[in-house]
Formats: C-alpha cells, structure tokens, sequence
C-alpha cells in the first residue's frame, strides 16, 4: 500500500509476463488522493515463485482469490479494481466472489476467450492457439522477443516494445507456459453477465490480443457497463496511453 492510505482503495492488477512495474506511469498519479495497492501475480515480480501451485493457478480463480485474500489481509474494502488484460478476467471472478470487497472494475484491453467461437470473434483460431503455445513451450525467451514488441503494437516507439520484451524475460518460463495456457484457453463469458458492480471498459485500436470487436462484446455482456475507446494501438495502453488511462479511471471512480 502506498499513496493517502486515508483515501479510498485502488488496487492495479498487472497482465501475462508483466509484474507490477507495469503500472509505473499509472499508479502514481493516485497516490495523492487515493491508498494505491499494487501486487505480483504469484509467478511474476517479485512474488515468491515458489509458491506457484500448478493445480491452483489451473484456472483464472485461483488469482482471483489471491486477489480478495490480499484486500483481506489489508482490510481494504469499497475498492476499485484496475486490471490490463488477463486480469481484467481475474477482477470480474473476484467481483463476483465479494461485490462487497470489490465495489467497481476498470477493465483494460479485457477478453474473455480468445478463440473464436460460433458467434463470437475472438480473435484466434484453435490452430492459432495452439502454436501460439507451441513456439512459447519451446523457447519462452525467443518468443519473448519476437512477440512482445507485436502485443505491445507501437512500432513508432519501440522503447515500449523493448519495455515489454525485459519484463516477459524476467518470467519463469515454465509458469509463463503454464499461465499462457490457462490464459488463451480459458472462457469467462458467462462471468460476465453476473457482474453486478460499476464497470468501465477500456479499448484501443489495432489490438491483435484483443480486438475491438471484443471490447464491444464485454461491454454488451456487463449490465450497465461503460465503454471508452482508448486513443493508442497496441494491447498495453498503461505504458503506451498512461495519462489517458489515468483520466478515464479518475473520471470513474466515485
């Protein structure tokens, strides 16, 4: 915890290979007002990866109460959760768990299933997943490299991309894959529709992890959810947008 811890509670949740550095252009900009919680999923950071439970972490949930035991322990309530990409899905399962703990979601860049589906655009074809997988379980840091400036999607600045490269090398590998899988083969549509707390979602243009039509998809799933179109490319605004994912997230917040 840092910031006013006299304030309400923002809890910023980081996405696949990144760790809570990823939020370092965001976070800050709260700390004035607000009590700013960041953390590192288990396997990521500076987490203890030896606690990495392969059967735990075997779906989203597990994070999802690592999420809720960590507001616990704080004793943080009436929070607004901020999660980019993977952890948008981890913030609507633990909403869902305690609408309580958890009184609103900020959802970045989210999916709730990558594979297309009859009637659903998501993006990736099976056979698309699967080498996806393949070429990760094979050489995570060559994958690394070649995929993280194109998730990034800011070929104009390719600071970024470098950015994004260091943090997915400083994974464990075996995680990584493990988290990948549960990530790209996961569906939390149906988890969608029982929000049932303010929701905001934030979509850039030319995101080849999730696309715009799937923005739009979690918008219409989420009762009464808002929908803000953010002005970037790329699947990881926090970096490449922060002052405009700050604002959005100050203007939704109570």
């Amino acid at each position: 915890m840092r910031g006013d811890l006299a304030g309400p509670v923002v809890m910023f949740a980081h996405g696949f290979g990144c760790s809570q550095e990823a939020w370092s252009l965001v976070a800050p900009q709260f700390e004035h007002d607000h009590t700013v919680v960041l953390f590192d999923h288990v396997g990521a950071g500076g987490s203890d990866w030896t606690a990495y439970d392969f059967e735990k972490y075997g779906s989203l949930d597990g994070y999802a109460r690592d999420v809720l035991e960590i507001l616990d322990t704080l004793d943080a309530r009436e929070v607004m959760f901020v999660g980019h990409s993977v952890s948008a899905m981890i913030g609507v399962l633990a909403a869902n768990r305690d609408a309580k703990r958890i009184r609103g979601l900020v959802l970045v860049s989210p999916s709730p299933r990558y594979i297309n589906d009859d009637g659903y655009e998501g993006g990736f074809e099976p056979a698309d997943v699967d080498a996806l997988l393949d070429s990760l379980d094979a050489n995570y840091l060559g994958w690394s490299r070649q995929t993280a400036p194109v998730i990034m999607g800011t070929p104009d600045r390719p600071e970024l991309g470098e950015r994004l490269t260091d943090s997915f090398c400083h994974v464990d590998p075996v995680i990584a894959g493990h988290f990948a899988r549960v990530t790209f083969t996961g569906d939390n549509r149906e988890d969608l529709t029982r929000v049932s707390v303010p929701t905001l979602v934030l979509q850039c243009r030319d995101d080849v992890i999730a696309p715009v039509e799937v923005g739009r998809y979690v918008h219409a799933a989420i009762p009464g959810a808002r929908f803000a179109m953010v002005d970037t490319t790329g699947h990881v605004p926090i970096l490449s947008a922060a002052d405009e994912i700050s604002s959005h997230v100050r203007g939704f917040l109570p």
